[in-house]
């Protein structure tokens, strides 16, 4: 629900503000919890009668709550947001620097932005500050560079959910016959400039001027009879062309891209005495639909996720890549005992729900003392907890297992003894993140030739427009896990997409398995497996790379494969 995101966006920042001002702890704590009470919900906030029914919730966030959704106003929130210079958010999306910090950047050495901490860096000022070494502001350097390069990038996880409600709401206007979008977006690449939405109609007038009235626009920033642009209050452009409907095939086409596909494909047509543009293939009396273009031009239908120029005119008819309906299972998954916010039952039920044979339970390991990780004992006593509900719960098969933190070294965050305990073991890198390219490959090679490691867990770390992440030497990851029969994990959530697509294409021309998995936290989290497969398609995945795909007992087959 929209308006649950909103909300839950504006008591995050409310939490954040109220850190940065030094509140105390209760009230940061209070806030936290309304957002993600919000983000746990499935019905829209603003139809329920008792908000404070909802376990987080209590009568004065209730109030602001109600205030939103009948005014689209906040005043507290407001009034919050205009207490501290603007900038100071920006700068929490530097990578290393927190709450407290952003307080002492503020306070100490008048840092109120991304410009004026750049140059608290140059004049020497932030070096003044405590425990502000060399090191950790060279780190703060790179990704303030990092930040910039994204800048003007939205991930897929936010234009997605936009792009879709914006033509649920434009495919209900009279006369509106044929509506989507195209661009990188339709493309599933991991981030997006600007939404391109392609529509038919019989009153282009109508569409036009409704487009730009849309409750989310800001600016128009054109508005013609054929094209129109508009800003978003989410700060996103939105490009809308209205095209005739023979004509739509042609211009999904052209408008899809890539600029490079479409540059070879118009090659192609010329090699055949034809001509292609946005209007139409000619001369040719065929219907203007993709199909029919590309086979028009002797070529299968191409995916619109592979449409990049790179190899993709070769493509066989047979290499059907992944799609949802291929996948069986979920690998990596958190409860409550760290930082989930659902018991092992509910998980399970989550899993039948999807339709799952197999759904495994990989709380953190001790390391990840901030989300709650787990020391040995707990462990055990949780591996005990979910064989007695897996003997219980019929229809679905749950996996005791554990996100084991890589450590920096390479070494495992808990003993073998223990590992040999569990169904399942996903490793992950989650500290020093920094290291260089050599000492991280070895690093990551140590877990892959572990022998009870069944998945590499977001293999680089990266989070997208924020953190780069390990650099990699991947064809010495692929081509040991290959060896190994180590998967490597393609985390579908859209901060992450990692393997990016390019490893996911390597890992598969490599021969080794790939794991789709969603990192599940809470329940919504489940819908960000289409990332994943957006991505996964990018990277030529087909369901044989992938373990997610395998039926019940080949997965157990490969699970036990060291025992």
């Amino acid at each position: 629900m929209s308006t649950n995101t909103d909300l839950a966006k504006m008591f995050h920042t409310m939490a954040t503000i109220l850190e940065i001002k030094g509140e105390n702890a209760f009230k940061i704590s209070a806030n936290t919890k309304v957002a993600r009470a919000l983000e746990d919900m499935v019905e829209d906030v603003g139809e329920l009668d008792d908000i404070t029914s909802i376990s987080g919730i209590g009568k004065s966030s209730a109030k602001k709550i109600q205030q939103y959704t009948k005014t689209g106003k906040m005043y507290d929130y407001d009034e919050l947001v205009k207490s501290i210079p603007s900038g100071l958010l920006d700068i929490m999306n530097v990578q290393g620097i927190g709450a407290k910090t952003v307080r002492r950047l503020w306070k100490e050495i008048d840092v109120v932005d991304i410009q004026t901490l750049k140059e608290a860096i140059t004049d020497g000022r932030l070096e003044s500050l405590p425990r502000m070494g060399a090191k950790t502001i060279q780190n703060i350097s790179e990704s303030i560079e990092f930040l910039a390069s994204n800048a003007d990038r939205t991930r897929i996880g936010i234009a997605l959910p936009i792009a879709s409600r914006l033509i649920n709401h434009l495919k209900t206007i009279k006369g509106v016959t044929k509506i989507t979008f195209a661009g990188s977006l339709r493309r599933g690449m991991e981030t997006i400039g600007d939404i391109d939405i392609l529509a038919s109609t019989s009153d282009e007038s109508l569409l036009a001027k409704q487009f730009c009235e849309m409750q989310d626009v800001e600016k128009i920033l054109a508005q013609g009879k054929t094209k129109c642009s508009v800003r978003l209050n989410a700060g996103m452009q939105v490009d809308l062309r209205i095209v005739d409907k023979d004509k739509f095939g042609a211009a999904l086409l052209y408008f899809t891209g890539s600029k490079e596909h479409n540059i070879t494909l118009r090659e192609r047509a010329i090699s055949q005495k034809k001509k292609l543009n946005e209007y139409g293939l000619s001369p040719s009396n065929i219907s203007c639909t993709e199909e029919a273009i590309y086979a028009d031009l002797e070529l299968p239908w191409i995916p619109p996720e592979i449409r990049e120029d790179h190899g993709e005119f070769s493509v066989s008819k047979s290499h059907s890549l992944i799609t949802i309906s291929d996948i069986c299972s979920d690998l990596h998954c958190h409860t409550t005992a760290s930082d989930g916010h659902m018991s092992i039952e509910e998980l399970g039920k989550m899993g039948m729900q999807l339709g799952y044979h197999t759904i495994a339970v990989t709380d953190h390991s001790q390391a990840q003392g901030q989300a709650n990780g787990l020391k040995p004992d707990r462990l055990r006593r949780q591996i005990d907890s979910i064989h007695e509900i897996n003997e219980s719960m019929q229809g679905i098969t749950i996996l005791a297992g554990s996100e084991v933190d890589i450590l920096p070294d390479g070494t495992l965050d808990f003993d073998d003894e223990l590992l040999e305990m569990l169904d399942i073991v996903v490793a992950s890198p989650h500290a020093a993140l920094q290291q260089k390219t050599a000492e991280a490959t070895k690093r990551l090679l140590a877990a892959i030739e572990h022998p009870l490691v069944h998945i590499i867990g977001h293999p680089t770390g990266r989070i997208i427009n924020k953190r780069k992440g390990l650099e990699l030497d991947i064809p010495s990851i692929v081509a040991a896990a290959a060896e190994h029969q180590t998967a490597l994990e393609l985390n579908s959530n859209s901060h992450r997409l990692d393997l990016r697509d390019t490893h996911v294409r390597a890992t598969c021309d490599g021969n080794a398995f790939l794991a789709i998995n969603t990192d599940s936290h809470h329940p919504e989290d489940f819908d960000q497996l289409q990332f994943g497969i957006l991505t996964a398609r990018r990277g030529w995945a087909t369901p044989r790379d992938c373990i997610n795909c395998m039926k019940h007992d080949e997965l157990q087959t490969w699970l036990c494969r060291n025992c």
